[in-house]
């Protein structure tokens, strides 16, 4: 079993339910484990972050929970040799005196 390990991950995009979160996009940062079983290929982590980038940019959720269900159900498909995913979407700039941060951890069959 292999482990991707993405960290720190951060662009700008519109999610939120807040009037002004719809409007101007804010700065996320993804965190993203991902295991895998290799055999003939592998995953190319290059493709995964541009892939969640893109599904993020594209998509303007209003829920992280949304965000993440998607990005994860979509690597899983594109990607079907994963075995596990855990996933954090942060907000760093929403509240002043912190950084809030959803987290979901998604195990796959073992074939």
């Amino acid at each position: 079993m292999y482990e991707i390990e993405i960290s720190n991950l951060e662009f700008k995009t519109i999610i939120g339910i807040l009037d002004f979160e719809r409007k101007m996009p804010q700065r996320v940062r993804l965190d993203c484990k991902i295991k895998y079983k290799k055999s003939d290929d592998f995953i190319d982590y290059a493709k995964v972050v541009e892939f969640m980038k893109l599904v993020m940019i594209k998509n303007r959720y209003k829920l992280i929970e949304d965000a993440l269900d998607e990005i994860i159900s979509k690597l899983s498909q594109k990607y079907p040799k994963i075995r596990k995913i855990k996933l954090k979407i942060t907000k760093p700039d929403i509240l002043q005196d912190c950084e809030v941060s959803v987290k979901k951890v998604t195990l796959f069959n073992q074939i």
